[in-house]
């Protein structure tokens, strides 16, 4: 597709503040038909600020200055009520929580049909055929008459998709759209992202991961702190990087971490035999064993939907196996074991600020605030960022004050469920890299739920597969 001179999206002097402070910009670019904008960085440093700079749909205190145009109409002066109307039919979004986009009281076909009905206007039967392909298209079968709180993160960032481009927008914003994907379905997302710009499309793609911006091509921007470090055609950037920090985010590929060696003891702290796991009556994992010792890590692999995150509520005691046995060490506290979930924000009150709920497990738990704050300095969290509530925060950061909660009370087993799905390379390297660390300086186990193979082999000592049963 040949790119054309109308700008579909143009973004000229973007500020976003937080009352004085800023915390993006100025930044500016423009995404013309049949273009692709990339932009990458750090956790923290505003990618998604700007894309609800350009929905207009900021959080909280935060505004945003400058201008901001689509196919030519400036959005930026716009009511709430304007802007809103150009949703769905001008411009989708996906966004980086796939279970903030849909409906958690509607099943996921419908979520999907409707859009096609009242949104694209399609006739009854044409929709559901739509809907039907869309599906397919996402080796989405089975999922049809789900919940979205019963989906796997995987699933639910499919349905999401499936949702965000069924009205049939000509301008897609995905924020981190293959983030709890296999390499398989992966790559399937980033083809059909691929589709936008071939289309006539414009599309606009946050992302941590530096082989889905060297599929997409086009045009690159690099963030650090809320400030532009580098921009230019995306193979330029990064073939020959000018910067030092995207030098640093090029080198912090999981296929060149240094490996670590654990320090494993014959201390046991869970032993599994023959488990069989199930949810609502279906087996997902069937004959499952394992011995974990103090200290060890482990990385579980496998499919989108296998039911790894299952296997660790399971292993966690928050299901019940359909059968099998699961044995704890009694020397392990009631505390001993803690999860890391792969939806951070469902993990945490959404109405009470991260300080406050951080100082409740502290004080509930007889944890002094030194190690709180301690670890999460070597988390690399700002305090400031504590006074503000999880939906004030990015992914990444509400991420990193998860992993903080959980060591808090110093476990014997972490079960960490994708915790660095969204994190950039250089943080995921560093958060990992800690929780090596900590596991070896404390003796902790952990389980590692991950879709990335790069990330087990560099990391674990050990690498369970999981493979479907059916």
């Amino acid at each position: 597709m040949t790119v054309s001179n109308q700008a579909a999206i143009s973004v000229e002097a973007l500020r976003v503040f937080a009352g004085q402070n800023t915390l993006l910009g100025p930044i500016g670019f423009h995404v013309h038909e049949g273009g692709t904008l990339v932009i990458i960085g750090e956790t923290g440093a505003g990618k998604s600020l700007a894309v609800q700079a350009i929905l207009g749909t900021l959080h909280g205190n935060l505004r945003a200055e400058g201008q901001i145009t689509i196919n030519g109409l400036g959005v930026d002066s716009l009511k709430p009520k304007a802007r809103a109307s150009l949703w769905g039919k001008e411009l989708t979004t996906l966004p980086q929580e796939p279970w903030r986009a849909l409906d958690p009281l509607m099943r996921s076909r419908p979520q999907v049909h409707e859009t096609h009905r009242f949104v694209t206007c399609l006739p009854k039967q044409a929709a559901g055929a739509a809907t039907d392909r869309a599906f397919d298209s996402l080796s989405l079968h089975g999922a049809e008459r789900h919940l979205p709180s019963t989906l796997s993160g995987g699933m639910a960032q499919r349905v999401a998709f499936a949702a965000a481009t069924a009205g049939g927008a000509p301008i897609l914003l995905a924020d981190e759209p293959t983030k709890g994907l296999d390499t398989v379905l992966h790559a399937k997302v980033v083809s059909l992202l691929a589709q936008v710009p071939k289309a006539g499309g414009a599309l606009v793609v946050i992302t941590h991961d530096i082989a889905v911006a060297r599929r997409l091509g086009g045009e690159v921007l690099i963030l650090k702190d809320g400030h532009l470090v580098e921009q230019g055609p995306t193979r330029t950037v990064l073939v020959s990087p000018t910067a030092c920090y995207t030098k640093a985010l090029i080198d912090a590929d999981p296929t060149r971490w240094p490996r670590s060696k654990p320090n494993r003891s014959d201390d046991s702290v869970l032993k599994v035999d023959s488990l069989c796991v199930a949810r609502k009556g279906r087996v997902l994992i069937n004959n499952f064993s394992l011995s974990l010792h103090a200290g060890e890590r482990v990385a579980i692999t496998g499919p989108s939907g296998i039911g790894k995150t299952t296997l660790l509520d399971t292993l966690a005691g928050l299901l019940k196996p359909a059968r099998g046995n699961i044995r704890h060490a009694t020397r392990l506290a009631p505390t001993g074991i803690q999860k890391l979930y792969q939806d951070p924000p469902a993990a945490f009150p959404a109405r009470v600020n991260l300080s406050c709920s951080l100082r409740d497990v502290a004080r509930i738990h007889g944890v002094a605030w030194a190690r709180v704050a301690d670890l999460l300095s070597r988390l690399g969290v700002h305090p400031a960022i504590l006074d503000r509530r999880p939906d004030e925060v990015s992914g990444g950061e509400l991420q990193r004050i998860s992993i903080a909660r959980a060591l808090t009370v110093g476990p014997g087993i972490l079960l960490a469920d994708e915790p660095t799905s969204r994190l950039d390379p250089i943080t995921q390297r560093d958060t990992m890299n800690l929780l090596a660390n900590i596991a070896n300086d404390e003796m902790i186990a952990i389980i590692l739920v991950t879709h990335d193979s790069a990330i087990a082999e560099a990391w674990a000592n050990r690498r369970i597969t999981l493979v479907s049963s059916s």
